[in-house]
């Protein structure tokens, strides 16, 4: 059965690739897989202009969140995840690059150059993480009661670290209920704010649309969820934080470990580098048969941000906070045509 139009870039074999293809198709054949990192509400804000012997990426800023990423945080975090899904793809094609993070001064939209180095090494760690792409996906079902084992959580801390993120693990209970008590004071902020909702109803769209999200990604239960109007207006209208807090506090009980990504400082340079730590993470977890998906509102929200990682860490500034266990297969999200994000 062939995959439906908005699924159908998850269907990409390294086959499809000409093997007498040019430099230039081989730089938007791995563009392919870049697209398929993970992004804040599915907004793929992303932007790629190819030359003959390289690539620019380039922030989206129409694909923005202003309300729940006013300084674009999470923007810049979903390049980096795209960042480091091209720089896999482009290690399996056996192509060498080297990359400059905020080539210009004048244009912030400019994020990273990458520049072809013919005959360079290349970095061989990047290749078992090639497959993970297309297998890794935003799982926001509830996982099985079954703890992650001590030396996966430190593969998932080492893979972090390699991207020049801290990576913190919490997996006991106390932790984990005390996550949860941080992420329903968040959600009861944020949907006490009527910008909040109509930018997460914005969001939410029909299953064949190529961006954002289905109704279940808000937390909306189940019943509603074919019904995407009905939803869109129930979010915007109504403040309905209670019912998320409850309904993500289930969620917290439901996930045996979670991870804090973190970094020294809080600006461009440290959203690059937390996204791709995210992504070299995702994919790690999905190597090991891990599922994952996000609960950052405390993170979103300023006045508890700080208190999300212990004193012994107040160093480090949170950036994610992740979900891992063992969940069942779910439904990629969509992508939009690599005509709109590719120049």
């Amino acid at each position: 059965m062939n995959p439906t139009p908005h699924l159908a870039a998850w269907t990409l074999s390294q086959e499809q690739l000409d093997p007498r293809a040019s430099l230039e198709d081989k730089l938007r054949f791995a563009l392919r897989y870049a697209v398929l990192a993970p992004s804040s509400h599915n907004s793929q804000p992303w932007h790629f202009i190819v030359d003959s012997d390289g690539l620019t990426l380039c922030a989206d800023r129409a694909r923005a969140l202003p309300v729940v990423d006013p300084f674009d945080r999470e923007l810049l975090i979903s390049c980096g995840a795209a960042l480091f899904n091209l720089r896999v793809a482009l290690c399996q094609l056996g192509l060498a690059f080297a990359i400059t993070l905020l080539p210009s001064a004048a244009d912030p939209d400019v994020l990273a150059h990458l520049r072809i180095v013919p005959d360079a090494p290349r970095d061989l760690t990047l290749l078992p993480l090639f497959d993970a792409i297309k297998k890794r996906v935003t799982n926001r079902t509830p996982f099985a009661d079954r703890p992650v084992p001590p030396e996966v959580q430190q593969r998932l801390r080492a893979a972090g670290t390699a991207e020049g993120a801290d990576v913190i693990c919490v997996d006991s209970a106390a932790g984990r209920e005390r996550l949860a008590e941080l992420i329903a004071q968040a959600d009861l902020v944020q949907f006490h704010d009527p910008r909040f909702r109509r930018e997460l109803a914005s969001w939410i769209h029909s299953s064949r649309r190529d961006d954002g999200m289905p109704a279940l990604s808000a937390g909306v239960p189940v019943l509603l969820d074919a019904a995407v109007p009905i939803v869109t207006s129930a979010i915007r209208t109504f403040d309905l934080g209670g019912g998320m807090a409850a309904a993500h506090r289930t969620l917290v009980a439901g996930s045996p470990l979670f991870l804090c990504l973190a970094t020294g400082t809080d600006d461009a340079p440290a959203w690059l580098a937390t996204g791709q730590a995210l992504e070299r993470v995702l994919l790690t977890a999905a190597d090991e048969g891990l599922s994952a998906s996000y609960l950052n509102q405390p993170i979103e929200v300023s006045e508890l941000r700080a208190r999300l990682i212990e004193p012994a860490d107040s160093n480090l500034t949170p950036q994610l906070l992740l979900r891992i266990g063992y969940g069942e297969p779910v439904e990629h999200s969509p992508r939009r045509p690599m005509a709109e994000v590719v120049t």
